[in-house]
This record gives C-alpha cells, sequence and structure tokens, in this order.
C-alpha cells in the first residue's frame, strides 16, 4: 500500500486546500497535475520536495510514512448536514490524525483501550429507560450520584476519546465509532465550546449517548431527545435534582438555578428542561420560564457562567511519561504532538 500517497491527500484536505491550492501554497515549483500522481500513488516526491509539502502542510516529514490506518463509521453531525462538504472533510481528516497520534502513544506505553459498554443491553423506547441507562452507568463507572468534576477527563479514563478541533462553522460535536465498534470517538468544536464548559459537558455526553444507546434508529427529534435527557441525566441524577429543589415546585428562582448550575455543571435551561420532563414543574410554568428567558435574552448568554475546567491533559501526561521513562526519543515525542524539535523544546522548557 502507497502510504504516502493517502497521507499527502489527508494532510491537503486537513488544510482544506485543493490540488491547484496546494500548488500555490508552495509557489508552484510543482502543478498541480503532479501532485495528483503523488495522491494517485504513481509518483514518489524526492526529500526536499517532502520537506517543502510538509512545510506547506504543517506536518514532520515523518508524517507521510505513517502505517497507521483509521476507519471512521458512520458520522453523527449534530446541526451539521447542511455544512460545507469541505468543511466537514476538512474536520474529519484531523480528526483522523490527532487520533492516530493519541493512539500511537497509547500502542508505545502498552495501554488497554478497549471501551466496555455498560448499557448496550438496555433498550430505549422512554424517557425512564434514559433514566435507567443514565444510572446504570454512573454505577458503572463507580460515580455515585454527585456532581461530575470534569466529564472529558471522566470520558477519557473510561477509554472514549475525546478530540477538540476548531472550526468556524456552527456546530457542537459529532461523534463516531472507529475500527468497527472498538474506539468511541467525540470530536467537539473548540471555537464554540471553550468559553462555556457547561455546554461543553452536556455536548460530550450527549454524543456519549449516540455512542452507547440503542437510539439513532429512531426518528431525528426523538433521537434528539433521548439524547439531550441522557446528558442531563449523566450531570444531575433524578434523585439528586429532587433534593435540590425540594420536591414538586409551582416556581423557580433563577438564584436557586445558578448555584445548582455551579454545583452540577449544567445550564439553568437544561435544569428547568429536565425539572419538566420529571414532573417537578408543570408544563405551563415551564413554557413561562422559557419565555422569561427569552425576554431577558439569556437564552444564549446565561446570567451567571459556570467556572468549572473541561479540558483532558491525558494526551500531554501520556506523552511526558513515555518521554520520562525512555519509551520515546525527543524527536519522536516531538512527532508525536505534530511540531518541530526546536518547537517542542522551547514550549515544553526540555533541555
Amino acid at each position: 500500500m502507497n502510504y504516502f500517497a493517502e497521507r499527502l491527500k489527508s494532510a491537503r484536505l486537513m488544510n482544506g486546500l485543493s490540488l491547484q491550492g496546494l500548488a500555490d501554497k508552495i509557489n508552484n515549483r510543482i502543478t498541480k497535475q503532479s501532485l495528483s500522481k503523488y495522491e494517485l500513488g504513481q509518483v514518489v516526491p524526492d526529500s526536499e520536495m517532502i520537506g517543502i509539502l510538509s512545510e506547506a502542510l504543517g506536518v514532520r516529514p515523518d508524517y507521510f510514512f505513517s502505517d497507521q490506518v483509521l476507519e471512521f463509521g458512520t458520522i453523527e453531525f449534530r446541526k451539521l448536514e447542511s455544512y460545507p462538504a469541505k468543511e466537514r472533510t476538512r474536520i474529519v481528516e484531523i480528526a483522523k490524525d490527532e487520533l492516530g497520534r493519541y493512539l500511537e502513544l497509547e500502542q508505545i506505553l502498552g495501554i488497554e483501550t478497549r471501551f466496555e459498554n455498560p448499557v448496550s443491553n438496555i433498550s430505549i423506547h422512554s424517557f425512564l429507560d434514559i433514566e435507567k441507562a443514565a444510572l446504570k452507568l454512573r454505577e458503572h463507572w463507580g460515580l455515585g450520584t454527585g456532581a461530575l468534576s470534569n466529564v472529558i477527563e471522566l470520558l477519557e479514563d473510561h477509554h472514549v476519546k475525546v478530540l477538540e478541533i476548531e472550526s468556524t462553522e456552527e456546530f457542537d460535536g459529532f461523534c463516531t465509532w472507529v475500527n468497527g465498534k472498538n474506539i468511541p470517538l467525540i470530536v467537539l468544536n473548540k471555537a464554540k465550546l471553550n468559553d462555556a464548559p457547561d455546554r461543553k459537558r452536556f455536548t460530550a455526553l450527549h454524543e456519549l449517548a449516540h455512542l452507547i444507546l440503542e437510539v439513532n434508529h429512531l426518528p431525528e427529534n426523538q433521537k434528539e431527545k433521548f439524547c439531550h435527557a441522557f446528558a442531563t441525566a449523566m450531570l444531575i441524577p433524578e434523585e439528586r435534582l429532587r433534593i435540590e429543589l425540594g420536591g414538586k415546585r409551582t416556581k423557580l428562582s433563577f438564584h436557586e438555578l445558578a448555584a445548582i448550575k455551579q454545583q452540577y455543571g449544567i445550564s439553568m435551561q437544561a435544569l428547568v428542561y429536565r425539572a419538566k420532563n420529571l414532573g417537578l414543574i408543570s408544563d405551563n410554568y415551564f413554557r413561562q420560564f422559557y419565555a422569561m428567558f427569552n425576554q431577558l435574552g439569556y437564552r444564549k448568554n446565561e446570567p451567571v457562567a459556570y467556572e468549572g475546567s473541561e479540558h483532558s491533559n491525558r494526551f500531554s501526561q501520556l506523552l511526558f511519561r513515555a518521554l520520562a521513562e525512555d519509551f520515546i526519543s525527543m524527536s519522536k515525542a516531538a512527532s508525536l504532538k505534530n511540531q518541530k524539535l526546536a518547537e517542542f523544546r522551547k514550549e515544553n522548557m526540555v533541555i
């Protein structure tokens, strides 16, 4: 198999470039026809041209010769159906590259990456089934019923790969299975979610629902409602919300919702939606609440922000473990970070 041809095409797509666009970026030192021959595997460039291409595409020269193959399954794009195909392709290729380096690092360290789905035997027909699935997952992962401190790290600790990729397009996240049903992958839009950690937590758990619950065959509207419900059930279990609200209510205070939001990392809107689904408030009050939120302009920017952190340092932690234990060289560490050696040394203050 000509790995160079496939990797060159992938790197070009990651950069959102056409063949002519890549030719222009390297000042037409070769034509798009010649680039096409590279991608078709008809010609392999010399070392000088490989260096030029790697510089233009923002990858290291050894990137082109990796033999790792990742096959993505059906991708669940939330709100991304109308996106430009070019941008969708770019995001997917970046995800393949980042995931590939992540899996290579785990392989070097001999880390088991097999994911176990503890809710695979639960049939989803109702919101009650969603509650059962969320409670079973919490129990299997030993989470109790308390607040989750860092959802992204929690997922990664249980072999769900979470990547954050920047896109100017309007999407929160997507998910897929990689290499059959072996690796669950969630991709989040860093540009859109970094300033909204409560939304990032919700999105990650929503995408997890698509991966582990048998809902994707359902009509779109029902499927999304079930995934929303799963995310909120994971963030604040029913018994905790009943305790926090003190049972059924006729009205809710913005201040108490803000306090619950800070503790559990769930938006005020999602809290009210969950309270309605659990019968803690009436449908009529739920509609009144949302109308008031609209009037005050709180639908997009709630009056109180969640202050928790939602990032994972797992890849960096593993990388420096491998480096400290001499599993990899400094050059290999830089390669796994897709950085030049000098850049890696400077950024990480490595002597």
